[in-house]
Formats: structure tokens, sequence, C-alpha cells
């Protein structure tokens, strides 16, 4: 599964880890991820993210 960096901080979303703390469980494509779901470090929206 392809790994997503936020454009705007740096944060890197990878779909092994996902991001449980925002409800986003662990083995989650990026492309699951609902569309209001933002940036946990800066909270820049999805469309913020750029495949790495």
């Amino acid at each position: 599964m392809d790994k997503y960096v936020c454009i705007v901080c740096g944060y890197v979303y990878d779909p092994a880890h996902g991001d449980p703390a925002n409800g986003v469980q662990p083995g989650t494509p990026f492309e699951q991820i609902p569309d209001d779901w933002v940036c946990p470090d800066c909270g820049a929206s999805k469309d913020q993210f750029e495949k790495q």
C-alpha cells in the first residue's frame, strides 16, 4: 500500500499504521479514508496529500 505525505506539514500517512486516534484503523488504504478526515498534525484536508 502506498504512503501519502501532507504537502502542508510533511506528515506521512502510512496505511500499515493508520490513524487510530482519528478513527482510521491500521491496514486502511488512503483511498478508503473518509473524505472529511484531516491531517492529524496540521488539519489540512485529504486533498492536500500526495502519493509518496
